[in-house]
């Protein structure tokens, strides 16, 4: 039963609670209100689903939730419950999401108890709890919760202490966000509170980290999931160092006199430099001797093959935006993979509207990559764009970014084919500056975005 992205009011009946048959109820993004029934009584044995989320219920959060044993995605964000948040979580054995996020519920103790709950839940993968009073410490018992646990959200929560060294246990954890809290100690995990010291070699154990949020100093490691980490996997850390292509500043090395190794660094990597400059310049003089028509590609496609998806279309191409399609993240949103109905692979760029500016971000990359035309920049296929929901449908790069092959040891790139991406990326870069009516500036060129 779906009935999410609409303009529904007024309070949801409580005949829609009694379908015992019923496997998912999505009422998210409307305007209804009210609280929900909150006898015990009411059974949903086979719901799976529960999407309520973008709405202004409020009151506490129902009772019969913790009946439906069945129940995987628990989503509430965006409303106004309120009360304590019921130690009964541990009852939903096979639950993997759980949203909470941006209501006014709290703890029952200060130890946060209803966590410690949730350990019960083994298959529980995605945990956001931000923007909720909750006045309270991180107990022990986060390092027990489940080990399938992918995303941590803990954001603007008033929580103080420091944070326990069991979270380390949470092998599989690719983002921790505990930020605008009250933390205090030596265990870097997040930005915007009060940590000091620099990142411990434990945190290497988390094998699925990709992005790291902190105010510290010191080397970043170089062994676990640090070995795949890019620049934008670091944010506002001044003081931190280590290798160049993390862009952060070197760290201080002894100098060593007569070292060979220096020399032979030199002697290769300055050619290299004088090579890829000769090149960019020879190409932009090519480029402008030879005029714009060289660049604009007769097999390229024109503004007017530029196609609209519905929201359902891209909701089945990414088979319901599984995580199993999930192939990146960005500033202001996902990027799915998917298989539009031609049976083309596609990437789908989903914006989330939740983060300010992202619809001015679709705008402005909508507007511009559907006139642009360069065999070396992706192509845009179509978008999707409504009040509650825009995404643009680009082409699917199946062997990944330059990054990836730069840095991973199941790839070897030799002298030529790096110079043949030195040629591609400066012939895309001149395209943008010289070859188009506005100049276009990138802002964000990197191995990752290549």
């Amino acid at each position: 039963m779906d009935f999410g992205f609409n303009k529904l009011v007024g309070v949801v009946p409580t005949t829609i609670f009694n379908v015992s048959t019923l496997k998912m109820l999505c009422l998210h993004s409307n305007s209804l209100s009210g609280r929900l029934p909150l006898s015990a009584d009411v059974q949903l044995p086979n719901l799976e689903e529960l999407y309520l989320w973008g709405n202004n219920f409020n009151g506490t959060i129902p009772n019969f939730i913790f009946n439906a044993s069945k129940l995987s995605i628990l989503d509430l964000e965006i409303n106004s419950f309120s009360g304590f948040i019921p130690n009964t979580f541990g009852n939903l054995r096979n639950l993997k999401w759980l949203g909470l996020n941006d209501n006014y519920l709290t703890s029952s103790t200060p130890e946060l108890s209803f966590l410690s709950s949730l350990s019960n839940c083994k298959y529980l993968k995605y945990f956001s709890f931000s923007d909720n009073p909750l006045d309270g410490i991180l107990p022990r018992a986060i390092g027990n919760l489940s080990q399938s646990m992918e995303n941590f959200d803990m954001e603007n929560c008033n929580i103080s202490g420091s944070i326990p060294e069991e979270i380390s246990n949470l092998t599989n954890l690719i983002a921790i966000y505990l930020g605008g809290n009250k933390l205090n100690g030596t265990i870097p995990i997040t930005l915007d509170n009060q940590l000091e010291g620099s990142i411990p070699d434990d945190l290497c154990r988390l094998a699925a980290l990709f992005q790291l949020d902190l105010g510290l100093e010191g080397e970043i490691p170089r062994e676990g999931p640090f070995r795949n980490f890019s620049a934008k996997s670091f944010k506002g850390n001044e003081l931190l160092c280590g290798m160049p292509n993390l862009q952060v500043p070197p760290c201080r090395t002894r100098i060593h006199h007569k070292s060979r190794k220096n020399d032979l660094l030199i002697g290769i990597v300055l050619p290299l430099s004088t090579i890829f400059m000769m090149v960019v310049i020879l190409l932009i003089l090519k480029y402008r001797k030879g005029g714009k028509s060289q660049l604009n590609d007769a097999n390229m496609p024109s503004v007017a093959n530029h196609r609209r998806f519905t929201y359902l279309e891209l909701f089945q191409a990414t088979n319901e935006f599984s995580e199993k399609n999930l192939i990146g993240r960005g500033g202001f949103g996902f990027v799915y993979k998917a298989r539009i109905q031609d049976g083309m692979e596609v990437a789908v760029k989903f914006f989330d509207l939740q983060y300010r500016g992202a619809i001015k971000s679709f705008d402005i990359e909508c507007g511009t990559m559907k006139r642009i035309r360069h065999r070396n920049l992706i192509k845009i296929i179509g978008s999707c764009s409504n009040d509650d929901f825009k995404a643009l449908v680009l082409e699917y790069m199946p062997h990944g970014s330059l990054e990836k092959c730069l840095y991973s040891s199941n790839y070897t790139l030799d002298i030529f084919q790096r110079l043949n991406i030195m040629i591609d990326v400066a012939s895309a870069l001149e395209y943008l500056h010289f070859g188009y009516s506005v100049p276009i500036i990138h802002c964000d060129l990197k191995p990752s975005n290549v």
